[in-house]
């Protein structure tokens, strides 16, 4: 391990480039993406009061779901104002301690992500499987502890893999062909020996994706069984659709994951791989409210009485 030299290190700066490429295209990208956050921001805080004031989503699966909203307006609030800012500004330095503040903030909240929906997988499984046990197994306490334990696991490998960035040592400026301070972007910028810094991000990314998919995959496995068993073509579409808008979460998200990380190397790799990062960091969070929204009918029910009470105060 490399003790990091803290004058060097203070004074590294990225050079985050962005769509720098696309002069012409700035103004454009900065209206839409400051559009998507600003859908992001209201759907998911709008998701949080809706849960919070109406009596009838205090159950366990809303609990999950609005935990779930605020860890996206979290990540999105960690990523898109930095990519607007770089997108209206010619000084697009940017610097290491900063760098790793937002890489930081970032990874803790997308390995909560992934907990939160293996969590909230676990919720269907009861719900589905023993419906009977449901608010036994699905206690407020065993609600609340499990919620502890997406926010701590994410803590965590965030916390390792910040040790395993601060014993490197930084040299010099870097040109960063992306929009956000990811672990390998801060990495290329270290002149010092990474082979431990790569091991341990190997080990703490596939553990975390292989342990919160083997729950999601299990969950599932076992719901598709015991949906299959009923004998009710009623029951299997009513036990289904409370499973829709979390698969298509779950797909979404993690399907975004597999195709940044599975890019094979090209000259348009990099254009591929920053859309890819736009579409992960800053469309995802926007789409959680509205799958959850639209497939669910005690929301939709939630907004429109919302909405009406304004026309009336009006």
């Amino acid at each position: 391990m490399v003790s990091p030299d803290k004058n060097q290190s203070t004074t590294v700066m990225f050079i985050l480039l962005g769509f720098s490429e696309y002069p012409e295209l700035q103004v454009t990208l900065f209206l839409l993406f400051l559009s998507i956050y600003a859908v992001t921001v209201v759907g998911n805080v709008g998701m949080i009061m809706v849960i919070m004031i109406n009596p009838k989503l205090h159950t366990p699966m809303y609990f999950f779901l609005k935990h779930l909203s605020f860890v996206d307006f979290c990540y999105s609030t960690t990523i898109t104002p930095k990519l607007l800012e770089n997108l209206i500004v010619e000084d697009r330095s940017i610097s290491i301690n900063i760098c790793i503040t937002q890489f930081s903030l970032a990874v803790t909240f997308v390995m909560t992500e992934m907990v939160m929906l293996a969590v909230m997988a676990y919720d269907r499984f009861v719900a589905i499987c023993y419906p009977l046990l449901y608010t036994i197994y699905m206690s407020p306490q065993r609600c609340a502890l499990l919620v502890t334990v997406a926010y701590t696991w994410g803590i965590i490998p965030s916390i390792t893999l910040i040790y395993s960035i601060l014993i490197l040592s930084f040299c010099e400026t870097k040109i960063i062909d992306n929009f956000v301070c990811e672990y390998n972007v801060i990495l290329s910028a270290s002149c010092s020996d990474k082979h431990f810094s790569e091991i341990i991000l190997f080990i703490v990314v596939n553990l975390n994706a292989f342990c919160t998919l083997i729950i999601i995959l299990t969950s599932y496995l076992f719901i598709f069984v015991t949906i299959l068993k009923m004998h009710s073509a009623r029951g299997r579409n009513k036990a289904f659709s409370t499973c829709t808008s979390h698969l298509m979460a779950v797909t979404i998200f993690y399907g975004s994951i597999i195709f940044l990380y599975c890019i094979p190397n090209s000259k348009n790799a990099s254009l591929i791989i920053k859309v890819g990062s736009v579409f992960y960091t800053v469309v995802i969070p926007m789409l959680n409210p509205f799958i959850y929204s639209l497939r669910n009918n005690d929301v939709k029910e939630t907004f429109r009485e919302i909405m009406d009470l304004k026309t009336i105060s009006q």
